[in-house]
């Protein structure tokens, strides 16, 4: 009789394992609805914009040790083509800043700064491109999130008046997964969203204290007596 009710117990094991409900994360995903194959496109987007940001930013803030020593050597010996040569040669926005710069010698220093700050203007509202989507998306994907969890509520409590005494649970369920997963999925763009948009606009704010040191440097060099 032990024996008996041994061997029923570990064939209930078995079966109780053999039939545990398993919810993979795409299958998860896949019960929040529609709602999130468009979270799932904001995430792509927002992933897409930090990236490229991401690298255009670090390439702009990338500088040759010796540029402001040559540009400096090459002004104050009066070489102006060979300074806009290495302006040239040299890509980047501080260097298409001084380029400007270099082009506007022998006009007031006045009119060559706001050459140089126009310029610079120019080079961070390049940079800054993209920055405005992942901001939307920081701030929007959490309220469709929020959109889709009332969609499934709304579903949900209409299943259950329509169902009156008879109530399906699967049926009830299938609402209340959409108001979970698209809540989740929603704060999860968001959040990705919200911090790849503040560390890109650290970096082009420490971008921006660079280039106005250069341009300083420049102006300095231009109030050097020339050789």
């Amino acid at each position: 009789m032990l024996l008996l009710n041994v061997d029923t117990l570990q064939n209930a094991a078995v079966q109780g394992e053999s039939g545990e409900l398993t919810l993979s994360f795409f299958e998860l995903a896949t019960k929040g609805g529609w709602i999130m194959i468009i979270l799932a496109f904001l995430s792509v987007v927002a992933v897409y914009i930090f990236i490229d940001r991401f690298i255009a930013i670090k390439k702009a803030s990338k500088e040759q040790k010796s540029f402001m020593d040559n540009i400096r050597n090459f002004i104050l010996e009066g070489k102006i083509e060979q300074a806009l040569d290495t302006c040239r040669i040299n890509d980047g926005p501080i260097a298409r800043m001084i380029e400007k710069g270099v082009m506007r010698i022998g006009r007031p220093l006045s009119d060559v700064n706001t050459a140089i700050e126009n310029v610079g203007k120019q080079e961070v509202a390049k940079l800054e491109k993209g920055l405005p989507i992942l901001a939307s998306i920081a701030g929007g994907a959490p309220m469709i999130g929020f959109l889709g969890t009332v969609i499934g509520m709304v579903r949900a409590f209409y299943d259950m008046a329509t169902a009156g005494n008879n109530i399906d649970v699967t049926r009830l369920s299938n609402g209340i997964y959409t108001a979970m997963v698209t809540t989740v999925g929603g704060l999860v763009v968001g959040i990705i969203a919200y911090f790849g948009y503040n560390i890109l606009v650290a970096r082009v704010s420490n971008l921006v204290t660079q280039l106005e040191a250069k341009t300083t440097e420049f102006m300095d060099i231009l109030n050097q007596p020339v050789k």
